[in-house]
C-alpha cells in the first residue's frame, strides 16, 4: 500500500507529490498523458505543431497523435483549453504569478469589502495564507518580470490614465505593475543577441526572449531541465519530486506512471459510516491494462473537468450538489490596440505587464506569434466585427461594433505584428452554480462517460458582466493613452483556461465541496490539489500561484492529520528549484 496517490501531474498534482515525498512519504504520481522527455527534439516553436488541439504535442488527448483526443461536450459556443501530460496546462502558461486579491479571503474588512462576491470567500485569512505564498514564490522560483518595450508602452497607458505602481505583490488598489512571473531572468548573452550559437546554456541564463511561451519552453537550450526559462511543473517542481530522495534528509523519489488514466476511486464505508478513499484504479492508454493500487490517501489533481468527471464515474456521495459547480474562467475578454510604431509585441515573455482593479479584476499584456495572434482576435461571440447588427454598441472605448475582424481590416492589422499590443480582460467572477462540469449523455469513451462543461457568458451575474464592460472600457482607454490609432474588441467567448472551484473549498458545507483542509467532506482521505479546490475568482488573478500555495498547505494539513507530521512552512527554509543541490540531483539522474 502506498502512503499517497496523487492523480494528475499539472498545475498542482506535482506540487503536493514534492513536498509530501520530500518529507518521506511514499507517493505515486499517475498522469493520465505522457511525458515530454526531450523537448529540445520534440517540440518546435510553430503554433500548429504544439497548439493544434486536435494533433498538436498540447492537446487534451493520448500521447500518440494519430489517435483521436479525449472528447469534452461544450453546448455554448466556447473552447475547452487544457493540456494532458507531465506539466498539465502549465506547459503553456505564461508563467504570470499574482497572488490572489485580499477581498477574497475571510476577515477582510477594507472599505471594498462587499465589491468582492461575499458569500464564496477563502475560508481563512489572507494573512493566515500569506507564507504558502512565500514559500511556492521562493521555490519555483517568482521573480519580477524582465521589460522590454511592450512593457513600456504598456506603462505608458496606465500612466497616461492616471494609475499609479503597485511596488508590493500584495493587491490593494488600483494601480499597474511589471507582472511577478516565474520565468528566469536573463543572464549572460539571453536577451542581448539574435545569434542562435550565443543562446545556447551556459552562454546564456534564463529567458532567452524567444517570445514563444505559449508553445512550452525549453530555452536555453543545452540547461538542465529544472534551469529552462519557464517555471512549467516540468520544469520545476517535477524535477524536483523525482530527486527528493537525494536532496533531502528522509526524503523517497516520487514514483511516477505516465500515460494512466484514472477511471475509477474506489471507496469503503468505515465502522463508524464514514465514506472512505482506499484505492485507485488506472487504465494505461497505450496497452489497455487496468491496474488497481490501495492508499492511506488519495488526491485529485487532475483538472477542473476532470476531477468532476472522475467523482460521478467513481459513484461518490454528493449530497449537495456542488460537485462539478461553480466554475469560474474570469469572463474573459480581448482588446487589440494598433500603434503606428514598433511595440515589441513578438518579444520577451509573453505577458509581462498587468493593471489590478480591487472588486473589478485585472487586465494583463499579452503578445503573440502570428498564428496565436489571428486565433485570439477569432474567438468572439458576436460574430464578424460590423458585418451585422451582433456586436455591442459603439459607445466604449473602441472603434465600433466588437467582434472579429476580418477581409481587408484583418490584413491591415495582420500587416506588421510589431504594431499590436493585446489587453486581455481577466473579470472577478461570481461562483455560480449554474456554471459547472457534468457528465454528458453522450457515448461515453474507454474511460467511461465524458465530461460535459457548460459555460454560457450569457448567464452570468450582473456584477460579473458589469465588471467586463467596466474593464474592457479601461483596457480600451489605456490603449488609446498608450498611443493606439485603432482599437478592436472582440468580445470574446469563453475561452476555458483560467478554470476554477468546480470543486471548491469553502466554510459553508451547503455549497462546498471541500472542508479548509481540502479534504472532501463526504469522503475522508480524500483531498484535491488543483484549481479545482479554489473557493472562488480570486479577484481576477491568475490562478496558478494560489493553486500552488493552496496545494502546499493541504500536503502540510495531510501531514499532520494521517502520517503523524509537524507545520514546516514557517518553521523551513524552502529550497529552490534552481538550487545547485537541485540541479545536481537533476544531472546525476539523467533528468531531461
Amino acid at each position: 500500500m502506498r502512503d499517497v496517490i496523487v492523480i494528475g501531474c499539472g498545475g498542482g498534482g506535482p506540487v503536493i507529490a514534492k513536498e509530501l515525498a520530500q518529507r518521506g512519504l511514499d507517493v505515486l504520481v499517475l498522469e493520465a498523458g505522457a511525458r515530454h522527455a526531450n523537448p529540445e527534439e520534440a517540440w518546435t516553436h510553430f503554433d500548429n505543431d504544439q497548439n493544434n488541439v486536435i494533433d498538436g504535442e498540447f492537446r487534451f488527448g493520448p500521447e500518440d497523435r494519430d489517435r483521436s483526443a479525449w472528447l469534452r461536450e461544450a453546448p455554448q459556443n466556447s473552447f475547452v483549453y487544457q493540456v494532458a501530460g507531465v506539466g498539465g496546462t502549465t506547459l503553456h502558461f505564461y508563467g504570470n504569478c499574482p497572488r490572489a486579491f485580499p477581498g477574497t479571503f475571510d476577515g477582510y474588512s477594507e472599505a471594498d469589502a462587499a465589491a468582492y462576491d461575499v458569500a464564496h470567500r477563502f475560508p481563512f485569512t489572507y494573512e493566515s495564507f500569506e507564507p504558502y505564498y512565500r514559500w511556492v514564490e521562493a521555490t519555483l522560483p517568482v521573480m519580477t518580470n524582465a521589460m522590454g518595450t511592450k512593457e513600456e508602452v504598456f506603462f505608458r497607458g496606465c500612466e497616461n490614465v492616471g494609475l499609479p505602481v503597485n511596488p508590493n505583490k500584495d493587491i490593494r488598489f488600483d494601480s499597474f505593475r511589471p507582472q511577478e512571473n516565474c520565468i528566469l531572468q536573463p543572464e549572460g548573452t539571453a536577451g542581448r543577441t539574435r545569434d542562435s550559437a550565443l543562446l545556447m546554456y551556459p552562454q546564456a541564463q534564463g529567458c532567452t526572449f524567444c517570445g514563444y511561451c505559449f508553445q512550452g519552453c525549453y530555452e536555453p537550450r543545452r540547461a538542465p531541465r529544472n534551469l529552462k526559462a519557464k517555471r512549467s511543473t516540468d520544469n520545476s517542481y517535477v524535477p524536483m519530486m523525482l530527486t527528493a530522495d537525494l536532496w533531502a534528509a528522509g526524503g523517497k523519489a516520487v514514483t511516477l506512471e505516465t500515460d494512466a488514466y484514472v477511471t475509477r476511486i474506489v471507496s469503503e464505508t468505515t465502522a463508524a459510516g464514514d465514506v472512505s478513499a482506499r484505492a485507485v484504479t488506472w487504465r494505461n492508454t497505450k496497452t489497455g491494462t487496468v491496474y488497481t493500487e490501495e492508499a492511506q490517501v488519495i488526491v485529485m489533481a487532475g483538472g477542473c473537468t476532470e476531477d468532476p468527471r472522475l467523482w460521478k464515474n467513481s459513484q461518490l456521495p454528493d449530497p449537495n450538489q456542488w460537485v462539478g459547480r461553480g466554475m469560474t474562467d474570469h469572463a474573459f475578454d480581448w482588446l487589440t490596440g494598433v500603434f503606428p510604431s514598433y511595440t515589441g509585441h513578438s518579444k520577451g515573455p509573453n505577458s509581462a505587464a498587468r493593471a489590478d482593479f480591487p472588486g473589478r479584476g485585472a487586465m494583463e499584456q499579452v503578445g503573440l506569434t502570428p498564428a496565436l495572434q489571428t486565433l485570439a482576435m477569432h474567438i468572439s461571440d458576436s460574430g464578424m466585427r460590423g458585418l451585422y447588427d451582433a456586436g455591442r454598441g459603439v459607445t466604449g472605448t473602441w472603434d465600433g461594433k466588437s467582434g472579429r475582424p476580418v477581409g481587408r481590416e484583418l490584413k491591415e492589422v495582420m500587416d506588421n505584428i510589431d504594431r499590436l499590443m493585446n489587453i486581455l480582460i481577466l473579470t472577478d467572477d461570481d461562483v455560480e452554480s449554474v456554471n459547472r462540469a457534468e457528465l454528458s449523455i453522450l457515448p461515453p469513451d474507454e474511460h467511461g462517460p465524458i465530461p460535459r462543461v457548460v459555460m454560457n457568458k450569457r448567464t452570468r451575474s450582473a456584477r460579473t458582466l458589469a465588471n467586463r464592460e467596466w474593464l474592457a472600457n479601461k483596457a480600451g482607454e489605456i490603449l488609446r493613452a498608450a498611443g493606439a490609432t485603432k482599437v478592436i474588441r472582440i468580445d470574446m467567448a469563453p475561452l476555458i483556461l483560467h478554470i476554477q472551484s468546480s470543486m471548491r473549498m469553502g466554510g459553508d458545507p451547503a455549497s462546498s465541496v471541500l472542508d479548509e483542509s481540502c479534504e472532501a467532506r463526504w469522503v475522508k482521505r480524500l483531498f484535491i490539489a488543483d484549481n479545482a479546490a479554489l473557493p472562488n475568482a480570486l479577484g481576477g488573478a491568475n490562478p496558478t500561484l494560489s493553486t500552488q500555495a493552496l496545494a502546499t498547505r493541504t500536503a502540510e494539513k495531510i501531514l499532520q492529520t494521517y502520517f503523524g507530521g509537524s507545520p514546516w512552512v514557517e518553521a523551513e527554509t524552502p529550497i529552490s528549484s534552481i538550487d545547485d543541490r537541485v540541479t545536481q540531483a537533476v544531472l546525476s539522474r539523467g533528468i531531461t
